[in-house]
């Protein structure tokens, strides 16, 4: 028995440790990820990407709501009437054998009727809905071109969130390390200084130095906090997630150098601002086109079939009542002759607005040739800046190690050695700047040159 219990108790066991780490990994509180694995995340799971795919599957469905609209289209009555007062007909008495110049009451319906029709009713020629089946066509363009925008400006803002990000996070290290070495050297100057081979004024150069340091790591980790939280929120995770970034800022923005990219030539058509464009110029025009047909003719043809039965009682569930049936077959026609003018106006006005879609569409293109040499020339520059803050930090770590070495030797003065450090931290965060503005223009170029080219899945 203790052996049957002991085993019963280890399966217990197990498969509640079993539940526990399936509830583990299907809820994890912890997210790892390269920026190229925050991009994807992001396209699954950003909020606006989600609604953006979501316009796109209410397209589908509105594209098949019109397209039924044309399809033959069954309706089913049923109705039951109890007449609690049947209307009464007065007749000449004489047809019932009475006396001539009177009436006798007469009921000519049963007390109750049943009715069950089913028609059927068919589109034979509308032009409405041959524009409508084209305007759904362009409206479900429409949602593809902007849940392709969606996609690319959730991945910019990822981009730029996750440079943001590893920014803060090196900015907090650099900090960190000046504020040890001010310390450092705090302490030495004040030992100096106690032994009476150095002025006061030396220390209290470096307390300053020491103050600023302390107060700007402080911002720089509240700074690092809302990073996260923005770069969170870009992913579409709860901001109580745990995420750890994985890239290093110098590599990332060493990679995201490519000096072909400013090189591609823009072609218009992939911009998708300019097929955003194109699709609105597109239903303006279908707009026009509508209500110029709807000067047309509409053709309808119906067909229906019906069983009536009555009494005087309700017997319309037995066996023995009898039915009666009946069917119409019929076409309708219906063409507007005069609208006072009022279709006419509208005709003119739909023609008005195409004609400003087309002006939109041709600013459009005037701006997105401006955002491509905005986006190179910012592109370049960056780069520019980068190699050339490189170059100046290095600089000024040598200027900052000469006065440092002058400064302990007594060769040098505080406010000498605190000059170079203002100088080092400046070159310091310019650098850090110079590698987040290379990661972010490209995103910026890439995203008006579509690159890379999403494409939603047609499901036609």
């Amino acid at each position: 028995m203790s052996i049957i219990k002991n085993t019963l108790v280890l399966l217990v066991f197990f498969a509640f440790a079993k539940a526990n780490s399936q509830e583990s990994q299907e809820t994890p509180n912890n997210y790892s990820f390269t920026v190229e694995e925050a991009i994807n995340f992001a396209l699954e799971n950003n909020y606006q990407a989600i609604n953006a795919k979501r316009d796109i599957v209410k397209a589908l469905k509105q594209k098949w709501e019109t397209t039924a609209t044309g399809l033959p289209q069954i309706t089913g009555t049923a109705d039951y009437q109890n007449q609690l007062k049947q209307p009464i007909t007065p007749l000449p008495a004489e047809i019932a054998g009475g006396e001539p110049g009177t009436f006798v009451p007469v009921a000519f319906s049963p007390k109750q009727s049943a009715n069950l029709t089913a028609t059927l009713n068919q589109i034979i020629f509308d032009g409405s809905y041959i524009v409508a089946l084209e305007a759904s066509k362009t409206f479900l363009d429409f949602s593809e071109n902007a849940n392709n925008k969606t996609k690319l400006e959730v991945r910019k803002g990822v981009i730029n969130a996750y440079g943001g990000v590893l920014l803060s996070q090196e900015n907090v290290d650099i900090i960190t390390k000046n504020l040890e070495t001010v310390k450092e050297n705090l302490e030495e100057t004040r030992k100096i200084f106690e032994n009476g081979l150095t002025e006061e004024e030396d220390v209290e150069q470096l307390q300053i130095t020491t103050l600023q340091l302390t107060n700007q790591l402080n911002s720089a980790k509240r700074q690092t906090e809302i990073a996260i939280n923005m770069f969170q929120l870009a992913l579409g995770l709860d901001l109580a997630t745990n995420v750890f970034l994985t890239d290093n800022l110098e590599s990332l923005a060493v990679k995201t150098i490519d000096l072909a990219l400013p090189a591609q030539d823009l072609t218009l058509e992939k911009s998708v601002d300019y097929q955003i464009a194109y699709n609105m110029t597109e239903q303006r025009r279908l707009e026009y086109k509508l209500e110029r047909s709807k000067a047309l003719p509409t053709v309808t043809g119906f067909v229906n079939y019906g069983t009536q039965a009555f009494d005087n009682n309700f017997v319309f569930f037995n066996n023995n009542t009898q039915w009666f049936q009946q069917s119409i077959a019929g076409v309708s026609i219906n063409w507007p002759v005069f609208t006072s003018f009022g279709r006419k106006a509208r005709t003119a006005r739909a023609k008005i607005a195409w004609g400003q879609a087309e002006t939109d569409l041709e600013r459009t293109s005037q701006e997105v040739r401006l955002d491509y040499e905005t986006a190179v020339n910012d592109y370049q520059l960056a780069i520019d800046t980068y190699y050339t803050n490189k170059q100046n930090l290095e600089l000024a770590e040598r200027i900052e190690n000469k006065n440092q070495i002058k400064f302990t030797e007594g060769i040098s003065t505080s406010f000498d050695l605190r000059q170079a450090q203002t100088q080092l931290y400046q070159a310091q965060s310019e650098y850090l700047n110079s590698m987040f503005q290379v990661i972010t223009n490209k995103a910026a170029l890439e995203t008006v040159l579509n690159t890379p080219n999403y494409l939603s899945p047609r499901n036609d």
